[in-house]
């Protein structure tokens, strides 16, 4: 006897998703990703334009600003910083920010 697919339970899409990523390691890239992508979003245009580098690496944000003054503004608003990234992303994704 064939099981309709409505009989069965079905699990939400993001369950499923966060299950695959999760069997498979993948998380972090996954998150690291959606950051890189929505960082404009996030930041705005102007820093935006002026980030250079962007990674992720052991809840660990390293960006390189192409703008000294701005750097300096970033570094001195870093707790600012981690919890709108923190926050945009729905996670504590991000612990600390290098800047390189």
């Amino acid at each position: 006897m064939r099981r309709n697919a409505r009989d069965s339970q079905a699990m939400p899409l993001k369950d499923a998703l966060d299950a695959f990523l999760d069997s498979f390691n993948l998380k972090s890239k996954y998150n690291e990703t959606q950051l890189v992508a929505s960082w404009q979003k996030i930041m705005g245009q102007t820093i935006a334009s002026r980030t250079d580098k962007i990674f992720i690496r052991s809840s660990t944000l390293f960006l390189r600003i192409t703008s000294a003054p701005l750097r300096q503004e970033l570094v001195l608003a870093k707790s600012k910083l981690i919890t709108l990234i923190n926050k945009e992303m729905g996670q504590d994704l991000v612990n600390d920010v290098v800047f390189i």
